[in-house]
């Protein structure tokens, strides 16, 4: 299906850029000109719109989540036919999908996770009081906003218990990595499958990833029914044995064994979130939030410093005010980006940007796999000039059959009127372009607006951009031809002007 980039549905939802696509609707960043608001809309493939079974699942998509109003459940806000093509319009959710964010990171912080777990768990469970199962549980319809909380999104294949007639019997829906061995059989699916699911997210936060690979979806699915997983204190061994006893029901293949309910799961991440806070004895990041929202009997767990920090810093604030002051401006400073970088000189009448700690990402677009050495993504915003991120090896210096390039983006949050960007690297001649998102960042080149072209000539090289002083959120460097007689290009350093 072609792009429709520049549409305006039924007079009132312009579509801005494609944000997803999937195999039966591709889903836009869009603006309400009514209400003036992004949007996100789900549309249909024209191609599949005049099959009634698969125009049914989509509209029941509408009516099962339109039922559905909870803080980490993506809302849904209209929907509509335009053209004799289905649409949903969805609440926009700035920021990234959980499999992006474990991507980025590989394992999070232990008790990051559990809390993940937790909101995505509350989620489901009043998904299942109302008898819809979502089927299709995985971190890449998990939404991470701007503020790091999760939110549930892609009910597609979502089926209410009491609905029966819509799904042929023996037919597996779903992501095999995720999937339940009920599901994978073919068999009656619940809520208890998407526990299951949720708890193959969780060993996948825990550990960075997925617990079975195999030649092809059929072996996965097979291993989710056959194989034991594996065990993840073996793979991370500060994870708690009250944490690992969590996991291990929540993905056991006899339902009998596995948890009956959303209720005792989430009971059961609670204690084990109050047990992690209090063995490691501070939380960080979406821990922290969702440590205020424990019942009683699990916070009883937490020490001092964690359920009365305002308690706990006025008491330092007696001791020490100055240090407090020191460490209060120094935790703004990390919250807001790495700073002023040193030994840097900007162009006249610019200053420089601030980028997030965590900032910085690769970008490998299909053709290509989605991961372009990730792990070394940090390199370019750390202020070290001898760490690097590169490109992984290509035979010849030629990207692949169908490959046009890779790249690594950067996160001026909440967003800067750049206009020079400077790109440090240890070799030269390579050649590529930059280009910037407002929102996202765009899973596709499609996505980006397209500010200058480049060769490296210099170790150390400037690019005047022509953004017309537009603020834009996201800054790529699309890699489009390697060095000569080089494998890969290398960036050590990206900075910001504006």
């Amino acid at each position: 299906m072609s792009s429709q980039v520049g549409t305006l549905l039924n007079g009132r939802y312009r579509l801005d850029a494609q944000i997803g696509t999937g195999g039966m609707s591709t889903v836009y960043r869009a603006f309400d000109t009514v209400l003036e608001r992004q949007v996100a809309i789900k549309l249909m493939h024209r191609e599949i719109a005049s099959d009634s079974d698969q125009l049914e699942r989509f509209r029941r998509e509408a009516r099962a989540v339109a039922q559905l109003n909870h803080p980490h459940i993506v809302t849904v806000i209209d929907a509509g036919e335009d053209d004799n093509t289905p649409y949903i319009v969805l609440e926009y959710v700035e920021g990234e999908t959980l499999k992006d964010r474990i991507r980025r990171f590989g394992r999070l912080p232990v008790s990051e996770a559990v809390a993940y777990a937790i909101e995505i768990s509350r989620a489901l469970g009043i998904a299942h009081e109302r008898g819809i199962v979502h089927r299709d549980v995985k971190p890449q319809n998990v939404l991470v906003d701007e503020e790091g909380s999760a939110k549930v999104t892609d009910f597609g294949i979502a089926r209410t218990l009491d609905q029966e007639g819509l799904t042929a019997d023996g037919r597996v829906l779903g992501t095999t990595d995720y999937v339940s061995p009920e599901q994978a059989l073919g068999h009656p699916v619940t809520g208890q499958s998407d526990l299951y699911s949720l708890g193959i997210v969780l060993f996948e936060m825990l550990t960075g990833d997925v617990p079975f690979k195999g030649d092809n979806q059929v072996a996965v699915a097979m291993k989710h029914v056959r194989e034991q997983l594996p065990d993840v204190q073996m793979r991370r061994p500060e994870v708690s044995s009250a944490l690992a006893a969590v996991l291990d029901r929540a993905t056991a293949k006899d339902l009998d064994h596995r948890y009956a309910d959303d209720r005792a799961f989430i009971a059961d991440l609670e204690d084990v979130l109050a047990i992690e806070t209090a063995r490691s004895g501070q939380a960080t990041g979406q821990a922290t939030a969702v440590l205020r929202t424990l019942p009683p009997s699990a916070r009883r767990r937490l020490p001092v410093r964690v359920t009365h920090p305002v308690r706990l810093l006025l008491a330092l604030a007696a001791v020490a005010g100055v240090v407090v002051l020191a460490i209060v401006l120094l935790a703004d400073r990390t919250q807001r980006g790495t700073g002023q970088p040193r030994n840097v000189v900007a162009p006249p009448g610019l200053r420089s940007v601030s980028l997030a700690q965590s900032g910085a990402g690769d970008f490998d677009p299909p053709p290509g796999d989605g991961q372009e050495h990730h792990d070394q993504v940090r390199a370019i915003i750390d202020r070290d000039p001898n760490s690097t991120w590169s490109t992984e090896s290509y035979q010849n210096g030629v990207f692949a059959s169908g490959k046009k390039g890779v790249g690594i983006y950067v996160d001026a949050h909440p967003s800067a009127a750049a206009r020079v960007m400077e790109i440090r690297s240890p070799v030269t001649g390579w050649e590529g372009q930059i280009y910037v998102a407002s929102s996202g960042p765009p899973k596709t080149l499609d996505g980006w607006q397209r500010v200058a072209d480049f060769t490296i000539t210099a170790k150390r090289q400037r690019v005047q951009l022509d953004t017309a002083r537009q603020r834009f959120r996201y800054y790529l460097v699309w890699i489009t031809k390697l060095p000569p007689g080089r494998t890969k290009a290398e960036i050590s350093e990206v900075l910001l002007f504006q």
